[in-house]
């Protein structure tokens, strides 16, 4: 088994009627085998949407990695007549299980009926055991006499999951009673796509912990907290989207957020009306991402996350999209780990204003795009309801550093996407389009017009960075920036790293400085890290 490249089990979302359950019973793959052929936006509204062929992620992992399904002669690993394909002795490392959890609730497989969560993941436990097992027969030291082998205590593997997956997913790492420690040690890295971390709002009200219709109640806060072991977190924050890192290390754990309810036809329309802006259709944006706590619940961070213009599914949906799979892929088997952050050492008023007493929203964003690409890492806007957001007092207030430090993203890049053929070209290049936008300012309660156009930015510009890492053990990083203002698409000064704790490196890049009022003064912070 060559790292990075472990097993993927695809845990699906949820399917809420027999219908849909009879549906997911009867794909092979469960949705994770549906591609995509357009782009939503053209410039032309009159135009016909761009052409834009995504095969789908299981196609592209097997064209891209050599990854490949694991069914043979018709039936499942989990089936008891399943045998190996001629020749082999179990399933390779390189290989995509899908976890069919709900045939036991179709009227094909089962008795139609669904099952409560804690189910789910008790029978994910078993699916990794089986997993490891059938690796390790097919790689172990009997295939692999010289080293390399793949064992028990080595073996490792990947949790992909969509929606109700993610939850599966955390309450088999989070709860011993739900899941065997031999099993949860197996879990390398842990994607979700438009997972509801935080519950399911419908018209701003969590799912009522009552609706036990077809497990509705699986996405109620109170429900979660139990089965994720969450209660004492609840009841200090309101929240249930925290992972403790003493059940599993939150570097590990991607979350990838749509942002895209307008194309979501679920219940014809309804689930897109209810869950309302700000969401994928069915999960709030703020709600599809988190956290990390330590065992006195106090939060150590959050998960990597990003952004995309993606609905929660169909043919416009985010696993079914370039992006996500861009996102997973480089999760998984990239080579460095970026985050983006802003730093605020300043903020300044209108002149006219500034020694009033002023209330303002101020909105940060961010699109990400490596070099040569037709699509995003990360997209945060203000009209697609994903900026990260501080108010005007929490920027002004002494011993704030918490609301002064905003996190926009996390990206990973990889060696083997660079465009150029240069063998010795190592470089890692991409740009990101930095806005601050503060739509209204408030003097004393009521709408300030002076100087106000609607939609204007405080800040806006693109920092080019590209990045060369280390040769050899002990060498410095290479990087340079530049501001596209200044130079169109180049990056043109050297940027010296800091080093930090666990050889991450903090790449500090200063806001184009200016007096202006109103403004803002700070600093792109970039904290990256060789990864896998």
């Amino acid at each position: 088994m060559q790292a990075p490249y472990f097993p993927i089990i695809y845990v699906r979302g949820y399917a809420m009627t027999e219908g849909e359950r009879d549906q997911t019973a009867s794909d092979p793959f469960c949705g994770f085998n549906v591609g995509s052929t357009v782009y939503r936006a053209a410039v032309d509204k009159n135009a016909p949407p761009k052409r834009f062929i995504f095969e789908s992620p299981v196609l592209r992992l097997g064209s891209d990695f050599g990854y490949s399904d694991v069914y043979e002669h018709g039936t499942d690993i989990m089936d008891a007549d399943w045998q190996p394909r001629s020749g082999n002795t179990g399933i390779a490392a390189r290989s995509v299980v899908v976890y069919r959890y709900y045939d036991a609730g179709s009227t094909l497989f089962g008795d139609g009926k669904a099952s409560p969560i804690e189910t789910y993941a008790r029978g994910l436990d078993t699916l990794i055991l089986r997993v490891r097992d059938l690796v390790c027969k097919q790689e172990g030291a009997e295939a692999d006499p010289q080293g390399g082998a793949v064992t028990p205590e080595n073996f490792r593997c990947y949790l992909v999951a969509h929606s109700m997956g993610g939850l599966v997913v955390r309450a088999f790492l989070s709860n011993p009673a739900l899941g065997s420690a031999a099993a949860r040690r197996l879990v390398d890295k842990v994607f979700t796509y438009a997972t509801p971390h935080n519950g399911i709002e419908v018209a701003g009200i969590n799912v009522p912990s009552w609706l036990s219709a077809s497990d509705m109640n699986n996405f109620n806060r109170d429900r979660m907290a139990g089965y994720l072991l969450l209660d004492s977190a609840l009841k200090k924050y309101g929240r249930v989207d925290y992972v403790r890192e003493s059940a599993f290390a939150l570097d590990r754990i991607f979350c990838m957020v749509g942002t895209n309810r307008s194309d979501y036809d679920a219940a014809k329309g309804l689930s897109r009306t209810f869950a309302g802006q700000g969401s994928d259709g069915l999960v709030k944006v703020a709600n599809a991402s988190v956290w990390g706590l330590d065992d006195q619940d106090n939060v150590t961070g959050t998960a990597a996350t990003a952004y995309c213009y993606r609905a929660h599914s169909g043919f416009f949906g985010i696993v079914n999209s370039e992006e996500a799979y861009q996102n997973l892929t480089r999760f998984l088997f990239g080579d460095i780990r970026v985050e983006i952050w802003i730093e605020v050492d300043e903020v300044r008023l209108p002149a006219e204003i500034e020694n009033d007493d002023v209330n303002a929203l101020y909105q940060f964003e961010l699109l990400a795009r490596p070099r040569g690409k037709r699509w995003l890492l990360s997209r945060r806007i203000a009209e697609e309801d994903s900026p990260a957001c501080r108010t005007h007092k929490q920027l002004t207030t002494q011993g704030a550093a918490g609301a002064k430090n905003v996190y926009l993203s996390t990206v990973f890049l990889a060696n083997r996407a660079r465009i150029s053929n240069n063998p010795d070209d190592r470089t890692l290049s991409y740009s990101m389009d930095v806005r601050v936008r503060v739509p209204d300012y408030e003097k004393n309660n009521t709408f300030w017009p002076n100087h106000h156009y609607e939609g204007s930015y405080l800040f806006r510009d693109s920092l080019i960075v590209t990045m060369d890492p280390p040769q050899t053990a002990g060498d410095e990083w290479s990087v340079k920036y530049g501001w596209e203002s200044n130079r169109v698409g180049v990056a043109t000064r050297t940027l010296k790293p800091a080093a930090l704790i666990g050889n991450k490196l903090r790449l500090e890049v200063d806001l184009p400085s200016t007096s202006s009022k109103p403004g803002i003064a700070g600093k792109v912070v970039l904290i990256a890290s060789a990864w896998n």
